[in-house]
């Protein structure tokens, strides 16, 4: 099984880039995106044997998680519970035979750090949210989570310790989810690898130069560890300012 996720940072705008290309090309079993940025009814994707979900804000123009799925789900929710109205579109939770799939679109905590409350708040309830489900089935977590977790998963780690997505609150968050019996695929298959980043600034000639951070992840249960086959980054893949991270795994 093929798992892709992608924060596509506008996904009208993404398909004009290529991402139905790159969609077609992939042929991915489950196909999670974030930041969709659109509302219901503004536009159709024919993805032929697909199945789609969709998360939307309430906010015009802003957050919004889908995916799309070659499987129909047992069941499908919004939000951390059942009866929650999420309002920025975050989080969709997927129930399969072997295992539950969540997307998420973690909060960023902005650049003054103004929402580092908030989310911090936000990271403990998910948290505790993702270890209910593992007490079920195992968990397949991916998607943006605006945090790059070591020194090694950031260009520039020493001039940006306390800037939003690398604070020691938010990679302690990390540190301690990991800790509850989880692991981060990529780093589990390639534990020392540098340079390996899925989101650049737009600032100019900043992706060019490889100038990065890695803050897009499959986090999987512990014990799901012997079906995992590779993690990959599809750095070359254009269209966002992210690019797509990727799981195979044998269920």
């Amino acid at each position: 099984m093929k798992l892709i996720s992608w924060n596509v940072n506008g996904l009208r705008a993404c398909v004009k880039k290529g991402f139905l290309d790159y969609f077609q090309e992939v042929a991915a079993d489950i196909f999670c995106v974030q930041e969709t940025k659109l509302q219901e009814g503004q536009i159709e994707l024919e993805l032929n044997g697909y199945h789609q979900f969709w998360n939307y804000a309430q906010k015009k123009g802003y957050s919004g998680t889908a995916v799309f799925t070659k499987f129909a789900p047992l069941s499908v929710s919004y939000g951390m519970e059942p009866d929650e109205i999420d309002p920025e579109g975050r989080i969709i939770t997927m129930e399969f035979e072997k295992f539950y799939l969540v997307n998420v679109y973690t909060p960023n905590s902005q650049r003054d750090l103004a929402r580092l409350p908030f989310r911090l708040a936000w990271e403990d309830r998910l948290k505790q949210y993702l270890i209910e489900l593992d007490q079920k089935k195992p968990i397949v977590y991916c998607g943006d989570l605006n945090v790059a977790h070591q020194e090694m998963d950031l260009k520039n780690a020493k001039s940006n310790v306390g800037n939003s997505g690398f604070t020691d609150e938010e990679r302690g968050k990390m540190t301690t989810l990991l800790n509850a019996g989880f692991i981060d695929s990529f780093r589990h298959f390639y534990p020392d690898k540098t340079d390996c980043y899925t989101w650049w600034s737009y600032m100019n000639k900043v992706r060019e130069r490889n100038i990065g951070w890695r803050i897009d992840y499959f986090i999987t249960s512990d014990r799901l560890k012997p079906l995992l086959q590779d993690a990959e980054i599809h750095a070359h893949v254009m269209g966002s300012d992210h690019c797509p991270v990727v799981l195979t795994m044998d269920v």
